[in-house]
């Protein structure tokens, strides 16, 4: 389509004078938008009581009191899975088209995105509207899970070709928006629905669509403002260093090629154990602190102390990245691993059944979110190191199906570990310290992967048709 023409990767190639700081916040804007994934809880207990509002006969004055759900609702079990589809989808979307982003550009891939994530929300709004949670499912999971994976690796390969002198710093600016997405995502749809709410009506079905059109249209910021560089631009004044660093590569892989090294699937590992660890902390974060230290943590204290993982989670994906500029992207995971185990294995000991100390208990579980928010913002610099910058972005979009993994298998875990303690008439304060142990248990997994990585074999660079016929000369 002529009208779309614009969304062509030639028409986004950068024009001399063109400043490389600007595609930094193009690509935070789309991250701040689908990172509001992690504010999804919000929506939980209003879908779970949507039927009881919409059918009790004194309206909204019914609801004080009120304790558990209508026969008609959606379980809490069931809404689970809305964010848990989005996440898998997320992965296997970013797997499935990181190879034609290469070659479409990031203009056409954030458009896509921020269509497909616009879309998700307008589908669930329908599914609220009609009482079906499939659509929800089909809106917000798997449409808008699309739009996750496609925003989530859309700007990583053209931010490392604008910034070859800093990577690490570079992704990280962009992918700290997607751990900070739920600072703006969680009182946007909570100060909506409190807009929308009437004696019949939650006000779910209008946030969502709300929602979708406030993204929408902030995503189109990065779609109009991204560029991609000329073909061998390099920033003013800076040379390639004569010697590259350790497992820091001049040459390229493509994606295919990648999949089939032992060292993706070693960093494919490195990620799954670092991101299953995290979500340890992060998705049971408030009725954890709230039973290690009973009667001493309120609700609202519980909700300050998620949001101020929040924070450390996005600050984490900026500094850890940056760090990983000067110290090297696999001594940043060894970091990551050995202070994580370390600090897994005290947290517990940090409650009522240890030091009792909820300050030392919050510094813990800040530093473990600063990790593993660094975790994801570090990964694309590792890929680019091994691999060249070529199909960095494709190999990325392959690589995030651990985090589909991790997105079902560490809440599972963690879920699973804890009501089987509780059954067995353990203390909720040990049962935590088991499931903390197990994640101890998983990063040194972690550990070992990483410590197996090594420089990709050169029979996996790519060979150029030129360099193919140079080599059949000289034979």
């Amino acid at each position: 389509m002529a009208a779309l023409s614009f969304l062509d990767r030639n028409r986004s190639i950068a024009q001399p004078g063109f400043s490389r700081w600007l595609v930094p916040p193009a690509a935070l804007s789309i991250h701040l938008a689908i990172g509001q994934a992690y504010a999804f809880s919000v929506f939980k207990k209003p879908l779970n009581y949507l039927m009881q509002i919409q059918t009790a006969g004194g309206g909204l004055k019914a609801l004080p009191g009120v304790d558990s759900p209508n026969a008609l609702d959606w379980k809490f079990t069931d809404l689970g899975w809305i964010f848990s589809i989005a996440i898998v989808v997320l992965g296997l979307s970013a797997a499935i088209w990181g190879k034609w982003l290469e070659k479409a550009g990031p203009r056409k891939a954030m458009f896509a995105s921020a269509v497909c994530f616009a879309t998700g929300f307008f589908v669930s709004a329908v599914g609220v509207q009609v009482h079906q949670l499939w659509l929800i499912y089909l809106g917000y999971g798997v449409i808008g899970g699309i739009g996750l994976g496609l925003g989530y690796i859309s700007p990583v390969s053209t931010l490392i070709k604008w910034f070859p002198d800093r990577p690490g710093m570079a992704t990280g600016m962009a992918i700290m928006g997607f751990g900070g997405g739920a600072l703006i995502g969680s009182p946007l749809a909570t100060n909506l629905m409190a807009s929308f709410r009437s004696d019949h009506d939650l006000g779910v079905g209008k946030t969502f669509v709300t929602m979708g059109a406030i993204y929408f249209v902030a995503m189109m910021f990065g779609v109009f403002t991204v560029r991609v560089p000329q073909d061998g631009w390099k920033p003013e004044g800076w040379v390639a260093p004569a010697k590259p660093k350790a497992l820091v590569t001049t040459h390229s892989v493509e994606v295919n090629a990648a999949f089939t090294t032992p060292q993706f699937w070693m960093l494919w590992i490195v990620l799954c154990m670092n991101v299953t660890a995290g979500i340890g902390i992060l998705e049971q974060a408030s009725p954890m602190i709230q039973e290690l230290f009973k009667g001493r943590i309120t609700a609202a204290a519980a909700g300050g102390f998620v949001a101020l993982l929040s924070l450390f989670n996005m600050g984490g994906r900026f500094i850890w990245s940056s760090v990983s500029d000067y110290i090297g992207r696999k001594n940043t995971y060894f970091v990551f691993f050995i202070l994580g185990a370390i600090l897994y294995y005290l947290a517990p000991r940090a409650g009522i059944s240890g030091w009792n100390s909820i300050p030392l208990f919050v510094g813990i579980c800040a530093v473990i979110l600063t990790m593993y928010g660094g975790g994801f913002a570090t990964i694309p610099a590792y890929l680019r190191d091994l691999f060249g910058t070529m199909e960095v972005g494709a190999i990325h979009g392959r690589l995030l199906t651990a985090w589909s993994a991790a997105g079902v298998f560490g809440p599972v875990l963690v879920n699973y570990i804890r009501e089987y303690e509780k059954s067995k008439g353990v203390p909720l304060t040990d049962a935590y310290t088991t499931v903390l142990h197990v994640m101890v248990g998983l990063l040194i997994v972690g550990l070992v992967a990483n410590s197996l990585v090594s420089p990709v074999n050169s029979r996996y660079w790519y060979k150029s048709a030129e360099d193919t016929n140079k080599k059949l000369a000289t034979a």
